[in-house]
Protein backbone atom coordinates (compact mmCIF):
# COMPACT_ATOMS: atom_id res chain seq x y z
CA UNK A 1 0.00 0.00 0.00
CA UNK A 2 1.25 3.46 -0.94
CA UNK A 3 1.22 6.20 1.67
CA UNK A 4 0.84 9.73 0.33
CA UNK A 5 1.35 12.82 2.48
CA UNK A 6 -0.86 15.81 1.70
CA UNK A 7 -1.44 19.22 3.24
CA UNK A 8 -3.99 19.08 6.06
CA UNK A 9 -5.87 22.24 5.08
CA UNK A 10 -5.92 25.19 2.70
CA UNK A 11 -6.21 25.59 -1.07
CA UNK A 12 -3.61 22.90 -1.83
CA UNK A 13 -5.56 20.43 0.33
CA UNK A 14 -8.79 21.14 -1.53
CA UNK A 15 -7.23 20.80 -4.98
CA UNK A 16 -5.36 17.64 -3.97
CA UNK A 17 -8.51 15.97 -2.65
CA UNK A 18 -10.36 16.96 -5.82
CA UNK A 19 -7.64 15.32 -7.96
CA UNK A 20 -7.79 12.11 -5.91
CA UNK A 21 -11.58 12.07 -6.16
CA UNK A 22 -11.49 12.57 -9.93
CA UNK A 23 -8.96 9.72 -10.10
CA UNK A 24 -11.65 7.53 -8.48
CA UNK A 25 -9.77 7.11 -5.21
CA UNK A 26 -12.42 6.99 -2.52
CA UNK A 27 -11.52 8.38 0.89
CA UNK A 28 -13.67 8.73 3.97
CA UNK A 29 -13.34 12.35 5.10
CA UNK A 30 -16.37 12.38 7.38
CA UNK A 31 -14.22 11.56 10.38
CA UNK A 32 -10.99 13.56 10.06
CA UNK A 33 -7.96 11.60 11.29
CA UNK A 34 -4.23 11.79 10.69
CA UNK A 35 -4.27 8.74 8.40
CA UNK A 36 -7.12 7.75 6.05
CA UNK A 37 -7.19 4.62 3.92
CA UNK A 38 -8.87 4.41 0.52
CA UNK A 39 -11.71 1.90 0.23
CA UNK A 40 -11.04 1.04 -3.43
CA UNK A 41 -7.33 1.63 -4.10
CA UNK A 42 -4.14 0.50 -2.28
CA UNK A 43 -3.31 3.96 -0.94
CA UNK A 44 -3.56 5.76 2.39
CA UNK A 45 -3.42 9.51 2.91
CA UNK A 46 -1.37 11.09 5.69
CA UNK A 47 -2.44 14.66 6.57
CA UNK A 48 0.45 16.96 7.57
CA UNK A 49 1.66 20.55 7.61
CA UNK A 50 2.97 21.44 4.16
CA UNK A 51 6.50 22.14 5.42
CA UNK A 52 6.71 18.64 6.97
CA UNK A 53 5.89 16.81 3.74
CA UNK A 54 9.32 16.92 1.99
CA UNK A 55 11.14 15.38 4.98
CA UNK A 56 8.38 12.81 5.52
CA UNK A 57 8.80 11.59 1.93
CA UNK A 58 12.61 11.77 1.92
CA UNK A 59 12.86 9.64 5.06
CA UNK A 60 10.34 7.07 3.83
CA UNK A 61 7.64 7.75 6.41
CA UNK A 62 5.48 8.41 3.33
CA UNK A 63 6.12 7.07 -0.16
CA UNK A 64 4.67 10.09 -1.95
CA UNK A 65 3.73 13.66 -1.16
CA UNK A 66 1.83 16.47 -2.82
CA UNK A 67 3.47 19.75 -1.89
CA UNK A 68 4.10 23.22 -3.26
CA UNK A 69 7.31 23.55 -5.25
CA UNK A 70 8.27 26.46 -2.99
CA UNK A 71 8.25 24.23 0.11
CA UNK A 72 10.10 21.44 -1.71
CA UNK A 73 12.87 23.80 -2.84
CA UNK A 74 13.09 25.46 0.57
CA UNK A 75 13.55 22.22 2.51
CA UNK A 76 16.16 20.76 0.11
CA UNK A 77 15.23 17.21 1.10
CA UNK A 78 16.45 14.17 -0.86
CA UNK A 79 13.22 13.23 -2.66
CA UNK A 80 12.44 13.21 -6.37
CA UNK A 81 9.85 15.05 -8.43
CA UNK A 82 7.50 12.42 -9.88
CA UNK A 83 5.01 14.74 -11.60
CA UNK A 84 4.16 18.41 -11.93
CA UNK A 85 0.47 18.76 -11.19
CA UNK A 86 -0.27 22.18 -12.67
CA UNK A 87 -2.44 23.60 -9.86
CA UNK A 88 -1.85 25.85 -6.82
CA UNK A 89 0.32 28.09 -8.98
CA UNK A 90 2.05 31.09 -7.44
CA UNK A 91 5.43 32.80 -7.48
CA UNK A 92 8.08 33.77 -4.95
CA UNK A 93 9.03 37.39 -5.39
CA UNK A 94 10.97 40.25 -3.87
CA UNK A 95 8.82 43.26 -3.02
CA UNK A 96 9.60 46.71 -1.65
CA UNK A 97 7.72 49.91 -0.66
CA UNK A 98 5.89 51.18 -3.72
CA UNK A 99 6.94 54.81 -3.25
CA UNK A 100 10.65 54.02 -3.63
CA UNK A 101 12.17 53.92 -7.10
CA UNK A 102 13.63 50.55 -8.01
CA UNK A 103 16.93 50.71 -9.95
CA UNK A 104 17.55 46.96 -10.03
CA UNK A 105 18.86 44.19 -7.79
CA UNK A 106 21.63 46.46 -6.50
CA UNK A 107 18.97 48.22 -4.40
CA UNK A 108 18.89 45.22 -2.04
CA UNK A 109 22.61 45.52 -1.23
CA UNK A 110 22.90 45.96 2.54
CA UNK A 111 19.14 45.93 3.04
CA UNK A 112 17.16 43.80 5.49
CA UNK A 113 14.72 41.39 3.81
CA UNK A 114 11.96 39.61 5.74
CA UNK A 115 10.94 36.14 4.55
CA UNK A 116 9.69 32.69 5.45
CA UNK A 117 11.89 31.19 2.70
CA UNK A 118 15.49 31.97 3.73
CA UNK A 119 17.10 29.09 1.79
CA UNK A 120 15.64 30.05 -1.59
CA UNK A 121 16.35 33.73 -0.95
CA UNK A 122 19.93 33.09 0.20
CA UNK A 123 20.67 31.03 -2.91
CA UNK A 124 19.21 33.73 -5.16
CA UNK A 125 21.17 36.55 -3.51
CA UNK A 126 24.40 34.53 -3.64
CA UNK A 127 23.87 33.75 -7.32
CA UNK A 128 23.46 37.48 -8.05
CA UNK A 129 26.29 38.66 -5.74
CA UNK A 130 23.97 40.68 -3.51
CA UNK A 131 24.78 40.99 0.20
CA UNK A 132 21.63 41.51 2.21
CA UNK A 133 20.50 40.65 5.72
CA UNK A 134 17.80 37.95 5.81
CA UNK A 135 15.31 38.29 8.64
CA UNK A 136 13.36 35.02 9.08
CA UNK A 137 9.78 35.35 10.27
CA UNK A 138 6.60 33.30 9.97
CA UNK A 139 3.13 34.64 9.40
CA UNK A 140 2.41 38.04 7.93
CA UNK A 141 5.67 38.82 6.15
CA UNK A 142 4.10 41.65 4.14
CA UNK A 143 3.65 43.92 7.19
CA UNK A 144 7.40 43.96 7.95
CA UNK A 145 8.38 47.10 5.98
CA UNK A 146 5.41 49.03 7.31
CA UNK A 147 6.40 48.48 10.96
CA UNK A 148 10.10 49.03 10.36
CA UNK A 149 11.11 45.39 10.77
CA UNK A 150 12.64 45.14 7.28
CA UNK A 151 13.33 47.19 4.16
CA UNK A 152 11.74 44.64 1.81
CA UNK A 153 10.15 41.22 1.74
CA UNK A 154 10.49 37.93 -0.11
CA UNK A 155 7.22 36.02 -0.13
CA UNK A 156 4.57 34.13 -2.09
CA UNK A 157 2.56 36.21 -4.55
CA UNK A 158 -0.65 35.02 -6.20
CA UNK A 159 -2.86 37.93 -7.24
CA UNK A 160 -0.70 40.67 -5.72
CA UNK A 161 -3.60 42.19 -3.78
CA UNK A 162 -1.89 41.62 -0.42
CA UNK A 163 1.13 43.60 -1.61
CA UNK A 164 -1.07 46.47 -2.78
CA UNK A 165 -2.93 46.63 0.54
CA UNK A 166 0.42 46.92 2.32
CA UNK A 167 1.74 49.59 -0.08
CA UNK A 168 4.33 47.26 -1.59
CA UNK A 169 5.29 46.51 -5.18
CA UNK A 170 6.65 43.31 -6.71
CA UNK A 171 10.03 43.99 -8.32
CA UNK A 172 11.74 40.60 -8.89
CA UNK A 173 10.19 37.18 -9.54
CA UNK A 174 12.68 34.69 -8.11
CA UNK A 175 10.82 31.46 -8.90
CA UNK A 176 7.46 30.16 -10.07
CA UNK A 177 5.79 27.43 -8.07
CA UNK A 178 3.08 24.81 -8.56
CA UNK A 179 1.95 21.64 -6.81
CA UNK A 180 4.34 18.70 -7.18
CA UNK A 181 3.93 14.98 -6.67
CA UNK A 182 7.21 13.97 -4.99
CA UNK A 183 8.41 10.46 -4.23
CA UNK A 184 10.80 8.56 -2.01
CA UNK A 185 13.86 7.39 -3.99
CA UNK A 186 13.84 3.89 -2.47
CA UNK A 187 10.31 2.66 -3.16
CA UNK A 188 9.90 -1.10 -3.60
CA UNK A 189 8.98 -2.56 -6.99
CA UNK A 190 5.51 -3.43 -5.66
CA UNK A 191 4.89 0.17 -4.61
CA UNK A 192 6.20 1.43 -7.96
CA UNK A 193 3.53 -0.67 -9.70
CA UNK A 194 0.82 0.99 -7.60
CA UNK A 195 2.39 4.37 -8.39
CA UNK A 196 2.19 3.63 -12.13
CA UNK A 197 -1.53 2.97 -11.82
CA UNK A 198 -1.97 6.17 -9.79
CA UNK A 199 -0.09 8.18 -12.43
CA UNK A 200 -2.18 6.59 -15.19
CA UNK A 201 -5.35 7.82 -13.48
CA UNK A 202 -3.96 11.28 -12.72
CA UNK A 203 -2.75 11.70 -16.31
CA UNK A 204 -6.21 10.78 -17.61
CA UNK A 205 -7.74 13.47 -15.40
CA UNK A 206 -5.13 16.15 -16.21
CA UNK A 207 -5.26 15.45 -19.97
CA UNK A 208 -9.02 16.05 -19.96
CA UNK A 209 -8.67 19.48 -18.36
CA UNK A 210 -9.74 22.36 -20.60
CA UNK A 211 -10.92 19.93 -23.29
CA UNK A 212 -14.40 19.76 -24.81
CA UNK A 213 -16.05 17.02 -26.85
CA UNK A 214 -17.75 18.65 -29.85
CA UNK A 215 -20.38 17.15 -32.17
CA UNK A 216 -21.73 18.98 -35.22
CA UNK A 217 -23.66 18.47 -38.42
CA UNK A 218 -21.60 19.42 -41.47
CA UNK A 219 -22.32 19.70 -45.21
CA UNK A 220 -20.33 17.04 -47.10
CA UNK A 221 -19.14 19.49 -49.71
CA UNK A 222 -17.38 21.48 -46.94
CA UNK A 223 -16.06 18.44 -45.04
CA UNK A 224 -12.41 18.74 -46.08
CA UNK A 225 -12.31 22.43 -45.14
CA UNK A 226 -13.97 21.70 -41.77
CA UNK A 227 -11.53 18.89 -40.98
CA UNK A 228 -8.62 21.22 -41.84
CA UNK A 229 -9.85 23.66 -39.17
CA UNK A 230 -10.11 21.00 -36.43
CA UNK A 231 -7.00 20.42 -34.28
CA UNK A 232 -8.30 17.05 -33.02
CA UNK A 233 -6.31 14.47 -31.06
CA UNK A 234 -5.71 12.47 -34.25
CA UNK A 235 -8.54 12.64 -36.75
CA UNK A 236 -12.20 13.57 -36.23
CA UNK A 237 -14.91 10.92 -36.42
CA UNK A 238 -17.16 11.37 -39.45
CA UNK A 239 -20.51 9.55 -39.75
CA UNK A 240 -23.20 9.87 -42.46
CA UNK A 241 -26.59 11.36 -41.61
CA UNK A 242 -30.00 10.31 -42.95
CA UNK A 243 -30.30 13.67 -44.74
CA UNK A 244 -28.53 13.54 -48.08
CA UNK A 245 -25.40 15.69 -48.33
CA UNK A 246 -24.81 15.93 -44.59
CA UNK A 247 -22.63 14.11 -42.03
CA UNK A 248 -21.93 14.22 -38.31
CA UNK A 249 -18.43 15.22 -37.16
CA UNK A 250 -17.12 14.42 -33.66
CA UNK A 251 -13.86 15.83 -32.26
CA UNK A 252 -12.07 17.20 -29.18
CA UNK A 253 -11.22 20.90 -28.83
CA UNK A 254 -9.00 22.78 -26.42
CA UNK A 255 -11.06 25.37 -24.54
CA UNK A 256 -8.39 28.06 -25.10
CA UNK A 257 -9.13 28.08 -28.85
CA UNK A 258 -12.75 26.96 -28.61
CA UNK A 259 -14.58 30.13 -29.70
CA UNK A 260 -12.06 30.91 -32.44
CA UNK A 261 -12.55 27.46 -33.99
CA UNK A 262 -16.33 27.39 -33.48
CA UNK A 263 -16.58 30.70 -35.38
CA UNK A 264 -14.69 29.20 -38.33
CA UNK A 265 -16.87 26.07 -38.29
CA UNK A 266 -20.07 28.12 -38.39
CA UNK A 267 -18.63 30.11 -41.28
CA UNK A 268 -18.11 26.85 -43.18
CA UNK A 269 -21.74 25.81 -42.65
CA UNK A 270 -21.54 23.58 -39.56
CA UNK A 271 -24.86 23.39 -37.69
CA UNK A 272 -26.31 21.86 -34.54
CA UNK A 273 -22.99 22.17 -32.68
CA UNK A 274 -23.15 20.30 -29.36
CA UNK A 275 -20.44 20.78 -26.71
CA UNK A 276 -19.89 18.27 -23.87
CA UNK A 277 -17.43 18.30 -20.95
CA UNK A 278 -14.77 15.56 -20.79
CA UNK A 279 -14.20 13.98 -17.38
CA UNK A 280 -11.15 11.86 -18.27
CA UNK A 281 -9.08 11.29 -21.40
CA UNK A 282 -6.68 8.43 -22.11
CA UNK A 283 -4.28 9.04 -24.98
Amino acid sequence: MLRIAVQAKGRLFEETMALLEESDIKLSTTKRTLLVQSSNFPIEVLFLRDDDIPQTVATGVADLGIVGENEFMEKEEDAEIVKRLGFSKCRLSLAMPKDIEYPGLSWFEGKKIATSYPVILRNFLKKNNVNAEIHVITGSVEVSPGIGLADAIFDIVSSGSTLVSNRLKEVEVVMKSEALLIGNKNMSDEKKEVLEELLFRMNAVKTAEDKKYVLMNAPKDKLEEIIAVLPGMKSPTVMPLAQEGWCSVHTVLDEKRFWEIIGKLKGLGAEGILVLPIEKMIV
